[in-house]
């Protein structure tokens, strides 16, 4: 698989790695067996994919657990996690940052994490005092990078005052763009990597849903739990707008020799900026074959083709 290096600073990555928000949780509907999980992580590296993204608040730490069970004999493969505000995660005052990350080494088995990530903003704390103290275990080597995930371009500013950011973790895909392609180029200047999550569109862009798919109440994309990506992507109508864009992009696929999802995730990696992309499945089989992704290459005139049909 290809790779790139994470930002000016940071270590050279797969273009396409493991995902694990579903481990552990059941947003996505009742969870497999956790020799499943974790078959579905060695295959991913097995597959080319040398890092491993999750967070504190994941299954409520059960994603850590498995991340770290998952790796105990694969030193070698980086973990990325995130820290959350606190209610759901332990939170972003100096004692908390501390906690954290003492907290996900545990579940993880690690000496060290290799990159923590703010995992979204929260305004009852000042984002100076949180980025000092990621800053510190950065100095104890406690983590070796740090960054910032559904953060926007002034808050990088701002912590780059005080320590270089790392990464951006934002969501992206071929069906959520939202002014993120205007970001990228700044962070490349900057020297902070992008990795993007939900390059898939949470399951749209791998082709396996069409016009007559119903979801099951316990999983989000059927419009039962609350979610803030339910809105743009599965809310009835924008759900079959954009089965019609993955449906246009089908031929390209197939000219390429690639199939929908890999197509996406190649596509993500190419934008100007983006240094990686997240893909997590339960599925073993559908693991390895996103991290195929990761072998496509994309021209200029297949980018604007792409382009012209996502309108």
């Amino acid at each position: 698989m290809k790779t790139k290096k994470l930002g000016s600073n940071g270590p050279e990555i797969s273009v396409v790695g493991f995902g694990a928000w579903e481990a552990g949780g059941e947003a996505w509907g009742p969870n497999p067996p956790d020799d499943t999980t974790i078959a579905a992580i060695h295959a991913g590296i097995d597959s080319g994919m040398t890092w491993v993204d999750t967070a504190e608040v994941y299954g409520s730490g059960r994603s850590e657990e498995l991340v770290g069970q998952a790796l105990a004999e694969r030193d070698s493969v980086r973990v990325f996690t995130k820290l959350a505000p606190e209610g759901p995660g332990h939170g972003y005052e100096r004692d908390q940052v501390r906690r954290g990350v003492e907290a996900s080494l545990e579940r993880l088995g690690r000496d060290a994490i290799d990159l923590y990530q703010l995992h979204w903003p929260d305004g009852r704390v000042p984002l100076e005092e949180t980025w000092e103290a990621m800053a510190g275990l950065v100095d104890e080597g406690l983590v070796r990078w740090i960054g910032l995930s559904n953060y926007e371009q002034n808050d990088i500013e701002r912590c780059e005052k005080i320590h270089h950011v790392d990464s951006l973790q934002p969501q992206f895909s071929m069906l959520h763009q939202a002014g993120r392609r205007d970001l990228f180029p700044f962070c490349r200047a900057n020297g902070t990597g992008v990795i993007a999550y939900g390059p898939l569109a949470f399951g749209l862009l791998t082709g396996a849903f069409n016009k007559d798919t119903k979801f099951t109440d316990d999983d989000w994309r059927g419009g039962k739990t609350p979610m803030n990506y339910y809105e743009d992507l599965f809310a009835p109508g924008k759900f079959e707008e954009n089965l019609d864009k993955v449906d246009s992009l089908r031929p390209t696929a197939e000219r390429l020799n690639a199939s929908p999802a890999q197509l996406a995730l190649a596509w993500v990696s190419h934008q100007d900026g983006v240094t990686a992309a997240i893909a997590g499945s339960r599925s073993p089989k559908h693991v390895g074959e996103n991290a195929g992704g990761g072998d496509v290459t994309l021209e200029d005139k297949d980018l604007e083709e792409i382009d012209s049909l996502l309108g």
